[in-house]
């Protein structure tokens, strides 16, 4: 009993909701793409450079540099304006950490679209290419 204790707590300190971690609101695809079309959301790619050079990203979607560090002078003014930000799939973190930091900075409508690029990808949805670096 004592060893499912442990590991019951174990569990519950390693969830975001016990860990400190804010649960990030989501989004679907096709609000996504809906929001896009209509200029009602801004769509922020919190991809890496290799993950960009493979899959692509979402027309009108801006490129962070950093998940983590990017500057907060890339989003909106408004600070009630819809944010949305995406990465690889549903295993990948980096959305839910960029959203984080704009909620942190006083964003109140910030969400992640979970499926990322490669569930955008496997809906159908078109993609546009990211050239690469240049070193």
């Amino acid at each position: 009993m004592t060893r499912l204790l442990a590991l019951f707590a174990a569990l519950m300190l390693a969830s975001p909701a016990f860990a400190g971690e804010a649960k990030v609101p989501e989004t679907p695809i096709a609000e996504v793409e809906t929001g896009l079309a209509s200029g009602d959301c801004y769509v922020f790619d919190a991809n890496s450079s290799s993950t960009r050079e493979k899959h692509g990203t979402i027309e009108g979607a801006t490129l962070l540099t950093s998940y983590s560090d990017y500057d907060l002078a890339l989003l909106p003014k408004a600070k009630d304006a819809s944010v949305v930000f995406f990465c690889g799939s549903t295993k990948c973190t980096a959305s839910d950490k960029a959203a984080v930091r704009a909620q942190e900075a006083g964003y109140s409508k910030v969400s992640v679209m979970r499926e990322g690029i490669k569930g955008w990808k496997d809906a159908g949805k078109a993609t546009v290419p990211v050239a690469p670096k240049k070193s």
